[in-house]
């Protein structure tokens, strides 16, 4: 068979020309990154959640995480949060002093208001639903719009004229008093209060676009494609405080560390999902006529890592110049060796061995032992789409009583979730609508604003109070219960996204083959057994216990068994496509 030529260090070109090695972007400036950032400002739900995982509950270890920091999507979300609470409580300010000083005719603005929020809070749920559901829905949705602008208006208009009032008119445009929506509970009221509660509700338009409208500029400012490289000039980061700036030190000392400290329920939590793992053992057997070497664990990987290092080399070119143009996804490859230790049994999150010491030592150890909780790891990753869409493979090799075992777990982290992209697209038309469109904007969507800012108060003093009397700071550690990179994740992807990974894992898979071959036959053992359960279907890569098992990805996606090389069905990338972007890449 024939042998894969390993290329010289850095990548030489024939004739002593040499490549530089192409490093991916900061974790701190990938699009990944940015978009989840986008997304703790404009989702409350995730920016809860990554403020619950990662501020509240200090007991846990940091996630791995891949392409991203997430220290700076917490400064982002606790910022976020610091933001909306006070926006909030001037909300909350202006509804407590509406309603005694209108004489309660502001109150009659809450029955369609109530509606419209509710709508808004169920959007998600909405939109899943049958046509005929979401008709229902819509004229729902128009009614109580009316209703609120019926109200509004009759309150404006009786206010007025109560102030020019000789007698002679009748209130709600010529319908008589008893027939009047707001003066069914309030007639005893003077008309006046009306036009003080249309003042009220005006101010509360002028705090919702005045809101969103700082929110917009945020997101179109430091996180714009351009401001988010600056990561010093960061307000987030910049106005963090003491808490936060210390739990941030925590996380980037942790979330890159090749010491992963795990939780049991899933040790590889923060890869993603796992995407056709396989399993692969071998009689260890002498070649004829041959004295076999002994051979180990590191003997394999120390084979396997040269071979898949060598696919960040372009092929060669007519110049070193364009093959250093290359701007193939796999010339940023990159593979570290990693222990993944258990959570469970460490009194405090001081005691973790992240000491590059004692590092060292459980890197020693765990390569050669087998152990079922301390587990070492070659980790093969590659980062696409600007991080988007990263693919990691973890490699384990035992050899013991005479067989050969591979284990192969490769990941797929998906795109991030389409929303968060699009926010700074949003913001852009936000601004560009000019005062009647922000205006506009802001009148649809006040009515929804006392539920959302009830709910911004209810979570920041839950936070606060889990924090203050929880207890987590000291309590025993725990590894990670969720990932910022997977929770800010969706279910699928484009389909050039499913072709780059399944050429990804099909490059790495075939290369870890090739490596353990190789290790098998330098060494004096037979290969014939491993060549024979390696079967190449399509351009894919075959396992035994991978044969007749698909994996799914999204709620509509389907996966079919018998043919890894259905690019359509097999990983569900191909529901909801998205356009893609920055044609260079």
């Amino acid at each position: 068979m024939t042998r894969i030529a390993v290329p010289g260090p850095a990548g030489a070109e024939p004739g002593g020309a040499r490549l530089r090695r192409r490093e991916p972007v900061p974790p701190a400036a990938s699009d990944a990154c940015r978009y989840l950032c986008a997304g703790v400002h404009a989702d409350d739900r995730f920016r809860s959640a990554v403020i619950d995982e990662l501020s509240v509950h200090e007991e846990r270890f940091t996630a791995p995480s891949f392409g991203i920091d997430a220290a700076r999507i917490l400064a982002h979300a606790t910022y976020a949060r610091r933001r909306e609470l006070g926006w909030a409580l001037a909300v909350l300010a202006v509804w407590v002093l509406a309603v005694p000083l209108a004489g309660g005719y502001f109150v009659v603005l809450l029955c369609p208001g109530i509606v419209l929020a509710l709508l808004a809070w169920a959007d998600s749920a909405i939109a899943k639903s049958s046509a005929l559901a979401r008709g229902a829905v819509a004229l729902v949705r128009w009614s109580a719009r009316l209703l609120l602008a019926y109200v509004l208006a009759l309150l404006l208009w009786d206010g007025i004229a109560d102030q020019l009032d000789d007698g002679s008119y009748r209130s709600g445009f010529g319908i008589p008093t008893a027939l009047s929506l707001p003066y069914l509970v309030f007639d005893e009221r003077p008309r006046s209060y009306g036009l003080l509660a249309v003042f009220f509700y005006a101010l509360l338009v002028f705090l919702v676009g005045l809101r969103h409208g700082q929110s917009a500029q945020v997101l179109t400012g430091p996180l714009s494609a351009t401001g988010f490289r600056d990561q010093e000039a960061d307000p987030a980061e910049r106005s963090a405080p003491p808490h936060t700036r210390r739990r941030m030190a925590e996380i980037r000392h942790e979330q890159h560390a090749k010491l992963v400290m795990y939780h049991s329920d899933n040790p590889f939590r923060g890869a993603g999902r796992a995407f056709q793992p396989w399993t692969l053992s071998v009689e260890l057997r002498p070649r004829k006529d041959t004295t076999p070497e002994a051979l180990d664990n590191r003997t394999v990987l120390d084979r396997v890592r040269p071979l898949v290092d060598a696919l960040t080399v372009p092929s060669p070119h007519d110049s070193p110049r364009a093959a250093d143009a290359v701007r193939d996804r796999l010339r940023e490859l990159r593979t570290d060796e990693v222990v993944f230790l258990p959570a469970d049994g460490i009194d405090s999150r001081e005691a973790a061995p992240y000491d590059p010491a004692e590092a060292e030592d459980h890197h020693l150890a765990a390569v050669e032992e087998g152990g079922e909780a301390r587990r070492h790891f070659l980790r093969i990753r590659v980062g696409g789409w600007y991080e988007d869409v990263v693919v990691t493979v973890f490699v384990r090799v035992h050899t013991q009583g005479g067989m050969l075992v591979l284990e192969v777990a490769p990941h797929v982290l998906m795109p991030v979730r389409n929303t968060f992209r699009e926010a700074e697209r949003e913001a852009h038309r936000y601004l560009a609508g000019g005062t009647l469109g922000r205006v506009a904007w802001a009148v649809a969507h006040t009515p929804a604003g006392l539920t959302s800012s009830v709910r911004t108060v209810y979570r920041a003093a839950l936070a606060a109070w889990e924090r203050s009397t929880g207890g987590h700071r000291w309590a025993l550690p725990e590894g990670p219960a969720v990932a910022v990179r997977e929770l800010g994740a969706q279910g699928v992807g484009s389909l050039f996204q499913q072709m780059d990974v399944l050429r990804y894992l099909q490059s790495i898979q075939d290369r870890i083959s090739e490596g353990v071959k190789d290790a098998l036959r330098d060494a004096g053992w037979q290969t014939d057994e491993f060549e024979q359960k390696i079967v190449h279907v399509n351009g894919g890569v075959y396992i035994e216990s991978a044969h007749n098992s698909a994996f799914g990805f999204g709620e509509q996606s389907t996966a079919h068994v018998g043919n890894v090389g259905n690019v359509n069905d097999a990983s569900g990338f191909g529901k909801g496509e998205r356009h893609g972007r920055k044609a260079n890449d």
